[in-house]
Order: structure tokens, then C-alpha cells, then sequence
């Protein structure tokens, strides 16, 4: 798409000059800071007096953390913490105006300047060429920079400060300002620009994913600010285009984002924050937004929305992320697209937060500082839920009936940030959720490592999917849905090929219809020889047990009396999880006896 753009015209000639462009507010602009509401200004501040208190430490031994214990926090939290405070210090010094928070500005500045490498420690090395082997490298090698995530998000909130408040730190000393464009070139812009073997940039490997928007999005935004060589700025840009590319190949042509809606943020909507950047920078004369598959990734958190805070949670998803609404305002502007503005501004109102919604991304807090109402009218009346949605290359599909909310997933469980969940469900009651899905944890080195599928969250077992002779399913591509088929009354699916061959499984056909008084779950299986099945589910609520019924919260779970239950309680320890599913979850699980065909039968209703 955009390699094919970039050959019929002359990028360089659409951006404007080096030095014009200027996407917020500066700190001489004092209209815009004193037209901020009283709460905001207030909150900045406040914000502000938390940095001139002083920024933490980051060791050599907190950075060792990671190889020594696999713990990421020890590193991350004083990471994060100085970004945050250097953020909320440049802000309240833009609302103030009077050099009040400038030297925690500097201080800030010359902490991060001064840091050995701007990767977290969990992704130091990365696969990047010419590091020795992890085991070998737990401190970061300060002559051979890597770009990750985080190193380009760090470069980009120092340009962002750089374009608020320059003139001010020129005044105490130039050598601010060129010490933090020098540290941003050396660390980021020369490596990204002479690189082709950083993995995300899907030059050696094809399967990238969230990684190569997120880092091209801010890699674009330090560029367009600070570079002043026209030509490295426009080959930057092009050639950050071209990653996108790459990114657009391995997405399903649904547009659906295999890793949930907590990520959209770091994927769908950093692809956007790329190419809104490069549409202010041409004053609207570079634009992708009419492109069908653009609006399909635009539209995605649309298809994962359930009822209020709460969205389609499978893989690392939480099932309360914390979207971004102004971003997804302005995409549904920019893509036509009502109901995602609509969403954006649901999630928007009446909040008065001034501070990054995950990790420190400042061109995120700006454009939320400073977007005022939605962009678009909205509809008088509330768009009206359609009754089924499908992301038929995700293999996702949902159901709504009588207040009733049903979600099931295909696909395959080498999907990025997989769990091991092939025709997994989740059911929600009035915009509640009741038989659910995990989500996600705190991460640790067993995240991303050999011992994943060891963890709670990501094994088949803790999931809404049957236990076939007490075996799981296995993580892998090649462990897939067949024979998917999916329309407004409900989806059939064959699910055999997620479990191992040893489980001897020759079909297991999974089938959801959802009518006016409750989902019907069935499942007929054939096996080469005869084994036990049990089936698990997931609730929300302690489960109440009948004969062939269990009762939780306002549903109830119809079955053969013949199944044996069994109720475990599974405390939520992982603050992560507990910001979705505080107190416990309740794993039901229902034993037949052998057999070689069966098949069972579960109704869920109101009780």
C-alpha cells in the first residue's frame, strides 16, 4: 500500500520543511495552556510538584533483575517513573509559564540522557545481530544501541519536550538541547535509519507484529520534529512506511488484532499515530484514511467492545483495557466512522486524567490535552449493538440476544501473544461478565520464554475448552480450528486439531447457537479409543451446584446429570488480573465417563 504510494510521489516535496511542524501547542502559546480547565491545570501541576521532588535511581543490578530472577519490575517501575515525572515537569511548566519546574525539565533530561541504554531490560539484545548470547549479556552493550519499543517512545516524548520548551532550556544552556538531539540520533534515529536486521522492521523475519507500529510511529514523530537534513527526514519517513507495510501483510484482511484490544493502543492505533503524523505534516495531502483496510483496523475495537468498560479479552487481553478515546475519536473522524467515535467518546467522558494510560507516550497525553469536544457530531439516539459480529480472518465471532452477550473464538494458538484457547467462549449477562476469560498477568521472563505455557493464563486448562483424556491444548500454528463455519444464529467449528495427536481425537466439533432464552453450547467428538472428557468453565461468580445445573451469578448451567463436578477457587494474586477480575474466579469443571463417540449438551440461561 504505502510502497506503492510512495512510488508515484515525491514524499519530500509533500513534507513540509524541516522546522514547520509543530502538531501541539508550545509553551509561548499561552492561550492554549490557560484555556485548559481549572481541573487539568491543577492536575499538571500537582503532576509537576511530584517531578521537582526528584527522579529514582536505576542501577546496574536492577537492570540484572531480569537474567537473575526473571523479574521485569525491579527494572521498569523507577524506568517508567522517570519518564513520567520528566512528562508531568515539562507540563507543568508549559501551564505555569514562569520557570518554576524548569530545572526538574533539565534534571529530568540529563537522568535519561545519562542512562547506559533506553531498552528495558527484559528486551535487551532482542535477537539483535552482533550481541552474544542472553545468558551472556545481562547488562546492555552501550557501543551497539537497539531500537525497542520503549527506546523510541523514550526518543519521542524528549522531542515532544524539545518542541514545547527549547527556548526555555537554550536559555539556561544550548548544551541541553544538543545533548538530548544528540543521545536521540545516536540511540535511535542512526540505528533505525542504517539497520535493516532489527526483527520488527520485517527485513530478516516476516512475522512481526505490534512492535513495528509502535516503535515506526515514534520513530516518525522524532524525525518530523527534529531532524533538520530534509532529505534524511523524508528518507526516514518513506523508509518507516515501508515497515508499516510489512506490518499490514501479517494482519488478517478483517483487520481484526490477534492480540485483543488491550493492545490496539500499541498496534491499530499506533499505526494511525504514524500516519496522522505524516497527514499533519503535508497538511492533509498525504492520506490513507479512504483505504478499505485501514477503516477495518480502525473498526476493530467496534467488532471487540462488549458493554462498558469491558471487550473481547482473548490472548493477553484484559477484559477492562485502557483504550485510548481521544485516538479512536479522532480515527472514527478521519475513517467516517460513528460508532468508533462514539465508543472514543464514551470512553472520554467526564474524565478529567491528565497522565499516560499505560506506558509514558507524551504525544498521546498532548493530543488528549488538547482535543476538546469530539471531533464529529454524534448520533441523538445510542447506535443500536448488531445482534452478531464477525472477524471471519480472526476466526472471533459474537452474539447478542435478550441481554445476553456470547463471543467464540477459531483461529490458532500460535497467534501473537497467544493462549492455548482454540474454541474458547466468553458469556456476559446485562453488560457483565460471567463466564470468562482470564486475560493477562503482570510479565515476567517466563512471558516470552520456553516456560509460557506453564503459566495459569495461557494453558488450555484455564480456559473454556474440554480436557480431552486430561490432555491440553498445544501451543503452535499448525494446533487450529477447521471447518469454520459462522452466521447470525450461531458457529460450528472443529477444534480437534488444537490438542495433541496423542489424545486421539479424529473430530471435536464445537457448536454455539444463541437464541431469545439462553446459548446453546454442543459438542460431538469422535475418539480412536475410548477416553474421559471433562469440560471447564470460567466464572466470575462462586457457582452454586444443582443436579445437571450449576448457578452463577444471574445464569444458570444446564447439563447431563451423568457429569461430575468440581468447583476450585482461584484467588486473582496478579495485579494486573485483579484490575479486571478482583477477589476470585471459579473453575467449574464437569467428568463423563469414557466413551469412544460423544457428545454433550449445555445450555446457559437466566437461572
Amino acid at each position: 500500500m504505502f510502497a506503492q504510494y510512495l512510488e508515484k510521489h515525491d514524499l519530500g516535496a509533500l513534507l513540509g520543511a524541516p522546522g514547520t511542524y509543530h502538531p501541539y501547542p508550545r509553551r509561548t502559546d499561552r492561550a492554549a495552556w490557560s484555556g485548559l480547565s481549572g481541573k487539568k491545570r491543577a492536575a499538571l501541576l500537582a503532576w509537576g510538584d511530584e517531578a521537582r521532588r526528584g527522579y529514582p535511581m536505576l542501577t546496574a543490578t536492577q537492570f540484572l533483575a531480569f537474567s537473575r530472577s526473571g523479574d521485569r519490575q525491579i527494572y521498569e517501575k523507577p524506568y517508567f517513573r522517570r519518564r513520567v515525572l520528566l512528562m508531568g515537569a515539562a507540563l507543568a511548566e508549559c501551564v505555569c509559564g514562569s520557570g518554576a519546574y524548569l530545572d526538574a525539565v533539565i534534571d529530568g533530561l540529563w537522568c535519561i540522557c545519562e542512562e547506559s541504554t533506553w531498552v528495558i531490560s527484559a528486551h535487551n539484545g532482542s535477537d539483535h545481530p552482533g550481541t552474544p548470547p542472553a545468558s551472556e549479556r545481562p547488562l546492555p552493550d552501550v557501543d551497539n544501541p537497539y531500537v525497542d519499543l520503549f527506546a523510541a517512545q523514550t526518543a519521542a516524548a524528549l522531542a515532544d519536550i524539545l518542541e514545547l520548551l527549547e527556548d526555555r532550556l537554550d536559555a539556561v544552556s544550548p548544551l541541553i538541547a544538543r545533548r538530548v538531539r544528540r543521545e536521540i540520533d545516536r540511540r535511535v534515529i542512526t540505528p533505525f535509519m542504517t539497520h535493516d536486521d532489527f526483527w520488527w522492521m520485517g527485513m530478516i523475519r516476516r512475522d512481526v507484529n505490534n512492535w513495528t507500529p509502535w516503535i515506526v510511529s515514534n520513530v516518525m514523530e522524532t524525525l518530523l520534529l527534529l531532524e533538520r537534513d530534509a532529505h534524511r527526514r523524508s528518507a526516514g519517513i518513506a523508509r518507516g512506511l515501508r515497515m508499516l507495510d510489512r506490518y499490514l501483510a501479517v494482519l488478517p484482511d478483517d483487520g481484526g488484532c490477534d492480540e485483543g484490544a488491550a493492545y490496539f493502543n500499541m498496534a491499530g492505533a499506533a499505526l494511525f499515530d504514524a500516519l496522522e503524523s505524516v497527514y499533519e505534516a503535508t497538511n492533509g495531502r498525504v492520506c490513507f484514511y479512504e483505504e478499505p483496510f485501514l477503516r477495518r483496523i480502525a473498526d476493530f475495537p467496534v467488532q471487540a467492545h462488549i458493554a462498558g468498560p469491558y471487550f473481547i479479552n482473548f490472548a493477553d487481553c484484559d477484559a477492562m483495557p485502557r483504550l485510548d478515546g481521544e485516538r479512536l475519536c479522532r480515527m472514527g473522524e478521519r475513517t467516517g466512522n460513528p460508532r468508533l467515535t462514539a465508543l472514543g467518546a464514551q470512553i472520554l467522558a467526564g474524565s478529567d486524567d491528565v497522565r499516560p494510560l499505560d506506558t509514558p507516550q507524551m504525544s498521546r497525553v498532548l493530543h488528549a490535552l488538547f482535543a476538546g469536544e469530539p471531533p464529529v457530531s454524534l448520533p441523538e439516539a445510542p447506535l443500536r449493538e448488531p445482534a452478531f459480529g464477525a472477524l471471519p480472518d480472526l476466526q472471533v465471532f459474537s452474539f447478542r440476544r435478550g441481554g445476553l452477550y456470547a463471543a467464540i473464538k477459531g483461529g490458532h494458538n500460535g497467534e501473537s501473544h497467544n493462549h492455548n484457547d482454540v474454541g474458547s467462549l466468553i458469556v456476559y449477562a446485562d453488560g457483565c461478565p460471567q463466564i470468562v476469560d482470564m486475560g493477562n498477568c503482570l510479565y515476567t521472563a517466563k512471558t516470552f520464554g520456553p516456560e509460557r505455557y506453564t503459566l495459569m493464563n495461557t494453558r488450555s486448562m484455564y480456559h473454556n475448552v474440554p480436557l480431552v483424556g486430561g490432555a491440553e491444548q498445544e501451543a503452535g500454528r499448525d494446533h487450529a480450528a477447521r471447518s469454520v463455519h459462522a452466521d447470525e444464529q450461531g458457529v460450528s467449528l472443529d477444534i480437534a486439531g488444537a490438542y495433541p495427536r496423542t489424545a486421539g481425537l479424529c473430530s471435536l466439533v464445537r457448536s454455539l447457537e444463541m437464541g431469545e432464552t439462553g446459548i446453546l453450547l454442543r459438542d460431538s467428538l469422535r475418539l480412536k479409543e475410548a477416553q474421559t472428557m471433562t469440560w471447564v468453565f470460567m466464572l466470575r461468580s462462586e457457582p452454586r451446584l444443582e443436579p445437571g445445573r450449576a448457578v452463577f451469578g444471574p445464569l444458570a448451567l444446564c447439563c447431563s446429570p451423568q457429569l461430575i463436578p468440581h468447583v476450585e477457587e482461584i484467588p486473582v494474586t496478579d495485579a494486573r488480573m485483579a484490575r479486571s477480575f478482583p477477589g476470585s474466579l471459579w473453575r467449574l469443571t464437569l467428568t463423563g465417563a469414557p466413551g469412544c463417540e460423544q457428545e454433550q449438551t449445555f445450555m446457559i440461561k437466566r437461572s
